[in-house]
């Protein structure tokens, strides 16, 4: 029963990531063709809107937490004051090299998907998991 309840957090996690990867793709995707910012501003740009829409879906769905806002909100912003820098400084380096921007995004994506959710799992929401109304049948 524990090991379903954790692949169905697993696909929940995923189903929502991917629904911010939209956000993070489709924005960096007009900003790519209406603006000439560099590679890296329209990057975090698009990684701040996908962060806010993620965090806010799995926190109430998939990890089902009634933690502490603030402090989980920060634990995540610990998270990408480490791979935000490494994936943007990388990112650009790769589209200076002549790589894709849009598949240098796609990869940085990929990487954010598995590390963030273990992050996640684990340190933000580990104590927390299944303690809110929706974890009770509560629909508030």
């Amino acid at each position: 029963m524990q090991n379903r309840k954790e692949i169905m957090r697993a696909i929940k996690f995923g189903l929502f990531s991917a629904s911010a990867g939209i956000i993070e793709f489709v924005s960096f995707a007009l900003m790519d063709g209406l603006t000439p910012w560099p590679y890296w501003v329209k990057y975090l740009i698009a990684l701040v809107l996908s962060v806010l829409w993620n965090f806010t879906l799995n926190r109430r769905y998939t990890f089902r937490s009634a933690g502490n806002v603030p402090i989980a909100m920060l634990k995540v912003a610990g998270y990408y004051a480490v791979f935000t820098p490494l994936s943007t400084v990388l990112g650009n380096y790769l589209a200076q090299c002549g790589w894709n921007e849009l598949l240098v995004t796609a990869l940085n994506m990929a990487v954010n998907l598995v590390t963030e959710y273990v992050f996640e799992r684990y340190a933000v929401f580990g104590k927390t998991l299944d303690t809110n109304d929706k974890a009770h049948g509560g629909e508030k």
